[in-house]
């Protein structure tokens, strides 16, 4: 799959290798004899199918749709928005990763990288930013217009100001991001705006969900919006508590990308968002996502307000259900943990 651009149709499972059209068609058939919701079995059948066929994890880049294409394998998702003015970047995946992450991105596009958006402060987005970041050149004006990659400086890398709080702090991350990784341009307000390859990009502030720096980055021309760890079609939401998480904030964050999204024919396609690892979505895997989490959020705050232990929480397994999809025993981000950000959510 190296080197492979494809194009994202309608309930296509690329990864899978499956036409497009295939589960949207397949599974609208199976959920009407089953009484199955058809967005949730969509999901299901494409992790199962992607579980049992050994898929290789090489770097490719996949055309979403419009200006923009994912770059996958390289940790977390990468979205690229390509055009004469150059090459706009969402997140850089993990450190360990960024040489051969740049390499495809110089195959996939000759054009200099400009920007940077970083969707929040997690190794798995924002490790490659020195690595990348260095390669790409800025654009600037006065006395040094044009561009100044030479100067050592290079892409102008985008976050919210929280972001930067947390890598440059002394006893924050600051020993994981080397400074050249650090936001070069940062933002404090609910939205930040660029004008760039002919169609407005939004950076939109996401408070208190993943952490306190989350944004989620909407191409409107294109009608892509690519979601950091918000949004997580490998397993369930990472929530840092520490770093200012919540689960309120997440279900914020999933309502607001059911905002944002318009589906086109039979509730499928449309707006494209590509979340933080795993496979591009439209807006039904987003309802069905939101719906999820928003479950488990109500069963774990009962819980909660039964007076009931982390132990017993976990116990009771309020996530049973949905393991087989989501869950995970082993890993960074495990079922429990998960569960334990939930009730710290509530506790806190």
């Amino acid at each position: 799959m190296s080197n492979y651009v494809g194009t994202w149709g309608q309930g296509f499972c690329p990864a899978a290798g499956l036409p497009a059209g295939y589960l949207g068609e397949r599974t609208s058939r199976i959920a009407a004899k089953r009484g199955i919701r058809h967005g949730c079995l969509r999901l299901i059948l494409c992790a199962l199918l992607l579980s049992g066929m050994g898929v290789a994890q090489d770097l490719h880049i996949t055309h979403v749709q419009g200006n923009v294409y994912a770059l996958i394998g390289a940790g977390g998702n990468i979205a690229l928005q390509k055009g004469p003015d150059g090459l706009l970047l969402v997140n850089t995946g993990l450190a360990q990763n960024a040489d051969r992450a740049l390499a495809e991105i110089q195959k996939f596009s000759q054009e200099p990288i400009r920007y940077i958006i970083n969707t929040d402060v997690s190794p798995d987005q924002i490790g490659g930013n020195e690595k990348i970041g260095l390669a790409g050149k800025t654009i600037t004006g006065g006395n040094a217009a044009g561009d100044v990659g030479y100067l050592g400086i290079g892409a102008t890398i985008v976050a919210h100001i929280n972001v930067l709080n947390r890598v440059s702090a002394p006893t924050g991350k600051a020993g994981v991001y080397p400074e050249k990784a650090w936001p070069s341009d940062v933002y404090e307000t609910k939205e930040k705006h660029l004008f760039f390859n002919g169609e407005a990009v939004e950076a939109i502030h996401i408070p208190a969900a993943h952490t306190d720096g989350d944004s989620i980055v909407f191409f409107r021309r294109s009608d892509v919006v690519s979601t950091g760890d918000l949004f997580n079609m490998d397993g369930y939401p990472v929530i840092d508590v520490t770093a200012g998480g919540n689960i309120q904030g997440v279900v914020a964050a999933l309502n607001r990308l059911v905002d944002i999204t318009v589906p086109a024919d039979k509730q499928e396609g449309g707006t494209y968002v590509i979340p933080g690892h795993g496979r591009i979505c439209d807006q039904a895997d987003v309802v069905e996502y939101r719906d999820m989490i928003t479950i488990i959020r109500d069963r774990i705050q009962d819980m909660v307000k039964k007076g009931m232990t982390l132990d017993q929480v976990r116990a009771a397994k309020p996530t049973l259900d949905y393991d087989p999809v989501f869950g995970s025993t082993t890993g960074p981000w495990t079922t429990d943990r998960f569960i334990e950000a939930v009730y710290r959510s509530f506790k806190k």
